[in-house]
């Protein structure tokens, strides 16, 4: 039955919002970034794991609404594009919540030339410039784990993630596997005690994290996946790789996704032949990152949740 046909966000916040997306195209015309279109319906599906598309029928054929334009826009990098940015719609299936919405509206873009330190500083400039906050902190992932919880996790062995998960965090649901336990731990303990420290990045994931970045060697010979997160008073903002740009290895990885798709009881995904056939050809280097606009919003307007910065959220849609 249908309670309130209003939107949710109010007259004020619509203005809000279509200030910040002005201001937004502003900020890449300014830096020669172009903005690209790329279609929402694809034929293959995210592998993560993690994640889940909404599937739509047509005819005989199954179509998948995406979580983020990054296949499609490699593509047009492959194709020559040079520097791209796009503000679009994107889904994920079964996320709900005060900080999430299956439909939401993201902002992704790729820069030629950089890695994923020099992308986190252009993500800093804009997100600080935007919430109107004075600089940003970079932490390694396994400097923050060490500062919050006392213990470092980049080589702890599975059984000693769970005793710290155990003891840091109390119940856990069984058969978490290291990264499970890893998540865990990041958004049960590192998460809300980054809260007060306004925006940070945190660089540098274990490889097993790497999910499409590049993975690198640091000064030690320590292997780390070559991605970053921002986060802004706790809450994550924005997720960037220094992309990997070799097809057998995100193929490699995409097989992983789906062994461990199939342990779960998930259904499994092809690999996107389009996305590995431009790699193949060649992916120029670069850095790219997604940034969700809601929770941008939501962080300057002051929204505790995601229902009061959407016309129409999840329950009113």
């Amino acid at each position: 039955m249908v309670t309130d046909w209003r939107p949710g966000a109010n007259n004020a916040i619509q203005r809000q919002r279509a200030a910040l997306l002005a201001d937004l195209r502003t900020y890449f015309a300014h830096r020669g970034v172009i903005e690209v279109e790329t279609p929402l319906l694809c034929r293959a599906g995210v592998s993560d794991p993690a994640l889940e598309n909404f599937e739509v029928r047509s005819g005989q054929e199954t179509r998948f609404l995406q979580t983020s334009p990054e296949y499609a826009m490699k593509r047009l990098l492959a194709a020559g594009s040079g520097d791209i940015f796009q503000i679009c719609k994107a889904f994920r299936l079964e996320e709900q919540g005060v900080r999430h919405n299956p439909e939401y509206t993201l902002l992704e873009w790729y820069r030629l030339g950089l890695d994923h330190y020099q992308l986190a500083r252009e993500v800093g400039e804009l997100v600080a410039a935007v919430l109107e906050r004075p600089g940003w902190q970079v932490w390694s992932w396994q400097g923050v784990f060490q500062e919050v919880l006392g213990a470092g996790a980049h080589c702890a062995s599975r059984e000693d993630l769970e005793e710290l998960a155990l003891g840091k965090v109390g119940d856990i649901p069984l058969g978490l596997d290291r990264d499970g336990l890893l998540d865990l731990l990041m958004s049960h303990c590192v998460e809300p005690a980054i809260s007060g420290w306004g925006i940070v990045f945190i660089v540098d994931y274990p490889p097993s994290q790497a999910a499409l970045a590049r993975q690198i060697l640091d000064a030690s010979g320590e292997l780390h996946g070559a991605r970053f997160e921002c986060y802004v008073d706790g809450i994550e903002l924005a997720n960037g790789y220094w992309e990997c740009g070799d097809a057998a290895e995100l193929r490699a990885r995409f097989t992983s996704d789906n062994l461990l798709r199939r342990t779960r009881g998930q259904p499994e995904r092809i690999a996107d032949e389009y996305l590995l056939e431009a790699l193949t050809a060649g992916l120029p280097p670069c850095a790219g990152v997604a940034l969700g606009v809601d929770r941008l919003l939501a962080l300057k307007s002051g929204a505790k949740n995601l229902d009061a910065v959407l016309s129409f959220g999840w329950s009113r849609s």
